[in-house]
């Protein structure tokens, strides 16, 4: 079997998916950027304040992502058999599921903020600072659970491009606001972390509304309306509790891990939970293209599945698992070249400095393994009807691994960059057990059930 498939079609397909998710992906990334960068300025406790506070949204995004990816799953394999009225059924079905968990996680953030923020960590300052971000932020969690599972729901019917075109208007808002509120122009005050929090919270009402709007009254693939919200799942909803719930627990495991760390990365320095936050976006900021190819992937691998066609996915795993190991390479290549100039964006102390450039080391050799491991464990393998094995191995590596071996690190009194390397060693290792799983090829299962 050829290395690389000579079927234009699935380049062509995968490029038209993975385009629009990517630049979606790496806009939602500048929002966030925005904030991270322009609080930045105002040194290590202000940056250190909000990584902390917005690790309430990082886990309910990690929640968002599991119901997504679940919803997906179903909804690319309906998809390949032109089945939309199954595929509405079990958005609205998940819609309601993640407006649910919305309100209960809004309420906690308004209402307990400090209490929240001292489980993340012990330095009161950053408490304090981190405490009018999260309660603010609180409010915007319903807005953004509701708009990104609309996205999804878009992307399952391969309109991708919608999102990109909502997340670079909410950027445009987030930004413009963000220089008049922490800075203080145009008349306003200076309102530092809170003038941050305010700005990310009109862009995410903002982004609601738009997604409502065209997804209820525009889009006409999916033709879904108001009256649509009375649907019921009915034995969809079996069959996400079966396939769905495994996604939605990894993705709980993961929040759980990302708790974990949290509270791991809170008991350190306010230079090194600076220096946490400024590798956390190089993180991002290269891992996004990897997301956008990994979801494409997962459409396509969905699509592909539920049509019958396994030996053309066999073909497809193959080239795939040769394109995310050399973008993982590049990517850990491209984080050496840039982490110099990356750093000095920020107002930091020089020893906070000295913990990036460690950490942006760390980052990468682990990337080339989470390029590898974790786009063909999600794009594969889950997408392609096997969502236990995930939930599983992230389970064993999460649980068994990377918080017990980073706590020892923690208690040792370890150098910073070797906590870090805890943190992401599971990155690597679980390449192992990847090649092996994808290469057997028993993962591709039709969830869907016959029109009748």
């Amino acid at each position: 079997m050829a290395i690389f498939v000579r079927d234009k079609s699935f380049y062509k397909s995968l490029i038209a998916l993975a385009i629009p998710i990517s630049l979606q992906n790496l806009i939602a990334f500048a929002v966030n950027f925005a904030d991270n960068l322009m609080v930045g300025t105002l040194g290590d406790v202000a940056i250190s304040g909000v990584y902390m506070g917005s690790q309430i949204q990082t886990i309910l995004q990690m929640f968002i992502n599991g119901t997504g990816a679940a919803m997906l799953i179903l909804i690319a394999q309906y998809w390949g058999k032109q089945d939309l009225e199954r595929i509405r059924r079990i958005t609205v079905m998940c819609i309601k599921i993640v407006l649910g968990i919305g309100v209960v996680v809004s309420i906690l953030s308004i209402a307990l903020p400090t209490q929240i923020l001292r489980l993340l960590t012990n330095d009161e300052a950053v408490v304090q600072a981190g405490l009018p971000y999260l309660q603010i932020m609180g409010i915007s969690y319903i807005f953004f659970c509701l708009s990104q599972i609309l996205i999804s729901a878009m992307r399952g019917v391969e309109n991708a491009k919608v999102g990109m075109y909502v997340s670079l208007m909410s950027l445009f808002v987030n930004i413009f606001l963000n220089w008049v509120l922490i800075f203080g122009h145009l008349g306003f005050p200076a309102l530092g972390i809170t003038g941050a929090a305010i700005a990310t919270l009109i862009a995410r009402i903002f982004e609601c509304a738009v997604m409502v709007i065209y997804t209820f009254f525009i889009e006409k693939t999916l033709h879904l309306r108001f009256g649509d919200l009375r649907l019921k799942a009915g034995v969809l909803g079996k069959d996400f509790i079966k396939y769905g719930l495994p996604v939605m627990a990894g993705d709980l495991v993961w929040s759980a891990n990302v708790f974990g760390q949290g509270i791991i990365v809170g008991r350190l320095s306010a230079e090194a939970i600076a220096a946490s936050s400024i590798m956390g976006m190089m993180n991002n900021l290269t891992f996004i293209w990897i997301m956008g190819l990994s979801a494409a992937v997962g459409i396509l691998t969905g699509k592909t599945v539920g049509r019958g066609e396994f030996e053309k996915m066999k073909a497809y795993a193959k080239t795939i698992q040769v394109m995310f190991l050399i973008i993982g390479v590049a990517s850990g290549i491209l984080i050496l070249l840039i982490k110099g100039p990356f750093i000095s964006l920020y107002d930091i102390s020089d020893q906070a400095a000295i913990y990036a450039d460690q950490l942006m080391c760390v980052l990468s050799v682990s990337i080339v393994g989470t390029c590898y491991q974790a786009t063909g464990l999600s794009g594969l393998v889950k997408s392609g009807g096997d969502t236990g094995f995930v939930f599983k191995n992230d389970s064993i590596f999460v649980f068994l691994v990377v918080l017990p071996a980073s706590v020892l690190a923690l208690v040792l009194n370890a150098p910073v960059w070797v906590v870090f390397a805890c943190l992401k060693c599971d990155q690597v290792l679980k390449c192992f057990v990847a090649v092996v799983k994808i290469n057997r090829f028993n993962w591709m299962k039709k969830l869907t059930r016959e029109v009748g």
